[in-house]
């Protein structure tokens, strides 16, 4: 035993020397290019430097006129410390979320504790704040809004009618005005560019998840007090000109599907996939996803990004894409659990599509709900409610305070699965969560808009639940990055280790590719920009709320504007200039800081050339049966 234990040292402190060695060439190596490139001609192939929109536009006449407001999303916005524990000792007002990783990784669980919020009020809990700061880098060298702030400053934009409206993105959107009053602060914001700027609209561009922030924000601002802002009808006309939402989640993203039940998404499937241990080293003290998952169980944003709409845009459990603008309904699926994976058997027509990815068909809730419902879930008919009340009810729940038995889940994984949403799946693996979510977001269709209960903060976030404002000279733009491989549903397993029972699921990476569908990793795959798919970033302003709709009652004008990725056209490029379409960069596209600055100097959408697509959301859209 001391000999193999002494073996294992040896082998490990190996593989620390490998690793200093190797980060020991690369540094020597980029530190010797660096230096070479200082005595290369300026027009050597490869290695021109990448025009700069801003200086290109300022040198055809285009100058600064309407203020612009940027709202960030999750990424795009800092989180600095102003009151912690005794760990945090030495971090007043420093970055919590990004910029500083290397004190996580001095203190991982103390800077997870500090970024998670109460679990009962969703707020901050007793003895710690954090609050949000504008945050031009997520960290350094990776850019986020510093290439387009930069661009507008090349046309005369500076801080008098250039604002960055930063908020915590880790509350509930109602939350942000409760305890910080950020909702407060934009509306006065605005009013305040919009009169010191010679009573110039404003254009604002949202990005991420600060699309449906601002979607909130809009009805919020004209809704009476105490719940809204007391603006009044006719605000949002007065005092803004276009919406330019980058990369937007109008109906959520598949991912924080996978967030709030098992904290892991194409990344980590990756990562498992090729080396097989990482996600399994208990360099936390326990499983490193287990404390993810419990932080991200406290944001209440989380639950914002859920897809919206169920089976009416996202389709049911039995329904697949064929060619052509039909659906071809699938005959009854069996679900069973075999070898602690969950499966599919006994389809009477598998999937079969001709095309290379498949748009809009598998759903991206349903897909990864089937799987997961299959096995978890049973239906409401009086079997299952006997199964659900009499082995479930005590200990099904995936939370920090309870385990699951994981004996239960092969019974119910027995039981025929449904067409039940994603929601009801949350019900049960985080129920303090979802309880607490349900007073602040909702994600179904409106019958009638006009119903009083549509008043209700809870729906001004889901575009399929509210109206835009009555401002029928304003412009909403939806741009966003396609051709990327995009996350749309999950092919989930039973963990074979019992240590870890928060966590009974990960993402299989060994199942087998079904025809007709694009899966890696076990990530079923579709256009998009690699995070959120274009149905989701597209069909609102493609259909939802195109001309006038009772979603647009005043019918203002739409546009989709799509970026390509494309190849990077100099090796002195920085993070996707001109290439971007990826989520992560497309706030360098060239094309996109182009769009962005010409409306800003008072372009309109019919100037920059309309509408530009390269996807297939006009058809898909087309395929969607939404009553509008």
């Amino acid at each position: 035993m001391e000999r193999k234990r002494q073996s294992r040292v040896k082998e490990w402190k190996n593989c620390i020397n490998y690793w200093f060695w190797l980060v020991g060439y690369v540094c020597t190596i980029w530190w010797l290019f660096s230096f070479l490139y200082q005595f290369l001609p300026a027009t050597l192939i490869g290695f021109e430097a990448v025009e700069s929109p801003g200086l290109k536009l300022n040198s055809e006449g285009v100058k600064a006129l309407h203020p612009v407001v940027l709202v960030p999303g999750i990424v795009t916005a800092g989180l600095e410390l102003w009151e912690g524990r005794p760990c945090a000792d030495g971090l007043f007002r420093k970055r919590l979320w990004g910029a500083t990783f290397p004190q996580m990784l001095k203190r991982p669980l103390c800077w997870l504790e500090h970024l998670s919020l109460h679990n009962e009020t969703g707020l901050d809990p007793p003895g710690i704040r954090v609050r949000a700061v504008a945050a031009d880098d997520f960290a350094s060298g990776y850019q986020v809004w510093a290439v387009l702030i930069e661009n507008l400053a090349r046309i005369g934009y500076e801080g008098k009618n250039l604002h960055m409206a930063t908020y915590d993105w880790r509350l509930s959107f109602q939350n942000t005005e409760i305890r910080d009053q950020s909702l407060s602060r934009l509306k006065s914001k605005i009013e305040l560019m919009f009169v010191t700027n010679g009573y110039k609209k404003v254009v604002v561009v949202p990005q991420s998840m600060g699309a449906i922030y601002f979607l909130h924000f809009l009805k919020w601002v004209e809704t009476p007090p105490p719940m809204g802002g007391g603006g009044g009808p006719g605000w949002c006309d007065k005092h803004i000109k276009a919406i330019m939402n980058i990369s937007p989640e109008f109906l959520g993203v598949p991912k924080a599907v996978s967030n709030i039940f098992s904290a892991e998404g194409s990344d980590a499937a990756f990562v498992r996939a090729v080396t097989s241990g990482v996600l399994n080293f208990d360099y936390l003290g326990l499983q490193t996803v287990e404390h993810v998952l419990r932080v991200c169980r406290t944001w209440d944003s989380i639950i914002s990004l859920m897809p919206k709409g169920g089976e009416t845009i996202w389709r049911d459990l039995h329904w697949g894409p064929k060619e052509g603008n039909k659906y071809e309904k699938r005959g009854h699926v069996k679900y069973f659990v075999s070898n602690n994976t969950y499966s599919c058997a006994d389809m009477q027509n598998s999937l079969n599509v001709k095309e290379p990815i498949n748009y809009g068909g598998i759903n991206s809730v349903s897909k990864a709900v089937s799987q997961l419902l299959a096995s978890l879930l049973s239906t409401l008919d009086s079997e299952s409610e006997d199964i659900l009340s009499n082995r479930i009810s005590t200990t099904f729940n995936l939370t920090c305070e309870n385990e699951m038995r994981r004996e239960c889940i092969p019974n119910v994984g027995k039981r025929k699965a449904t067409g039940r949403t994603d929601l009801d799946l949350h019900n049960f693996v985080a129920p303090k969560m979802m309880k607490r979510a349900d007073a602040h977001f909702s994600h179904g269709i409106a019958d009638n808009l006009d119903d009083p209960k549509y008043t209700h903060y809870k729906y001004w976030s889901n575009p399929l639940e509210t109206k835009l404002p009555d401002a029928p000279n304003m412009e909403v733009y939806c741009l966003y990055g396609v051709e990327i491989s995009t996350e749309r549903s999950y092919v989930p397993k039973l963990s074979l280790s019992d240590k870890y029972k928060h966590i009974p699921f990960q993402i299989n990476n060994s199942s087998d590719v079904q025809n007709g569908t694009k899966l890696q990793n076990d990530v079923y795959l579709v256009d998009g920009d690699e995070r959120v798919n274009v149905v989701s970033s597209g069909f609102m302003c493609a259909k939802g709320w195109r001309r006038r709709t009772r979603f647009n009652p005043s019918s203002m004008a739409t546009y989709i504007r799509e970026y390509q990725q494309k190849q990077r056209g100099s090796v002195l490029e920085v993070r996707g200039l001109e290439s971007g379409a990826r989520v992560n960069n497309i706030m360098g596209n060239v094309a996109l800081i182009e769009d962005i600055l010409r409306v800003a100097a008072g372009a309109t959408g019919a100037n920059i050339g309309g509408d530009r697509i390269f996807s297939d959301i006009v058809r898909i859209s087309e395929r969607i049966s939404l009553r509008l």
